[in-house]
């Protein structure tokens, strides 16, 4: 076993279990992704709520309008005999759509649907994704994944993890019968980025921080997810920026887009300020290292 996913293995394993986890994204309820990674949760023994959009709503940034009744059944046509701005699959009440932008899907499920479920308890850690695409530095404004988790960090205070990775197999429906290599792997590896936050204890991130995660492209190289090491980065590339912390042996953090669409096995995690999803400051930077230092490679 690898020696970071080992890491992972030897956490509190209590520690996760029974923790409420709100799922969202940008590309639709119904994207394979976004399932995939639900289904694994679960199995783990999360307590887990999905609330995402009904439709693909990429690309709409941090919008947020009260929804509307859908017209057409919803993405991939997962919810024909709707007529409603909101709802939930018919077995399972923990699988919700909302019929307008990504963030304001992630604010029902905060305001609405959790507590309704979890008898007025809220969610613990809001996870985004993962996106089909990468969201690096000048995507960042743009993209619902990463405003769906600077809405929860920043307006709803719970931390939160936006996951966005290589588009190769581009969005699938999660009924489709198989699931490829590449969403395979990206679901181990964002569980285990989620095992790793709830096992070092709460309060998992610094407030008004999110970590914005990117997935290299899944390869014969870069195969399983025992091949790819994580890499602390920064959102923009700060050559006039100040310092950051102090991080294998230098405090300039390598830029997200240049490990994420580099060559390697190298998974882009930066520390984001979710107040203008640029780059948070060093002292917050270093709280998350304090926190996930050991999973960290150097270039």
């Amino acid at each position: 076993m690898h020696a970071k996913l080992l890491l992972a293995a030897l956490l509190p394993a209590l520690g996760a279990h029974g923790v409420r986890i709100l799922q969202s994204n940008d590309d639709g309820w119904a994207e394979q992704s976004i399932r995939s990674l639900n289904d694994a949760l679960n199995k783990a023994g999360y307590d887990v709520i999905l609330s995402a959009p009904a439709e693909n709503g990429s690309g709409t940034g941090s919008s947020d309008e009260e929804p509307t009744d859908v017209n057409g059944g919803c993405q991939y046509n997962t919810c024909p005999d709707q007529n409603t701005p909101f709802g939930a699959n018919l077995t399972n009440p923990r699988l919700n759509w909302v019929n307008s932008f990504p963030v304001t899907s992630a604010r029902f499920g905060v305001e609405r649907t959790a507590p309704a479920i979890w008898n007025g308890a809220g969610p613990e850690l809001v996870v985004s994704g993962p996106n089909v695409g990468h969201n690096l530095w000048l995507t960042l404004p743009f993209s619902g994944t990463v405003g769906v988790a600077t809405y929860a960090s920043k307006d709803a205070g719970i931390p939160a993890i936006a996951f966005s990775g290589s588009s190769s197999v581009g969005a699938r429906s999660f009924e489709e019968p198989d699931v490829p290599a590449q969403t395979q792997v990206y679901t181990e590896l964002a569980q285990y980025l989620v095992d790793t936050v709830v096992g070092t204890g709460a309060p998992y991130l610094p407030a008004d921080v999110f970590l914005n995660v990117n997935f290299p492209k899944v390869d014969d190289n870069c195969a399983s997810a025992a091949d790819f090491d994580w890499i602390l980065t920064r959102v923009t590339s700060g050559i006039v920026s100040a310092p950051d912390v102090e991080h294998c042996g230098s405090t300039r953090l390598p830029s997200e887009t240049v490990v994420a669409l580099g060559s390697g096995c190298h998974i882009a995690v930066s520390v984001g300020d979710s107040n203008d999803k640029t780059t948070a400051s060093a002292d917050k930077q270093a709280e998350v290292l304090a926190k996930l230092g050991p999973i960290f490679s150097c270039l």
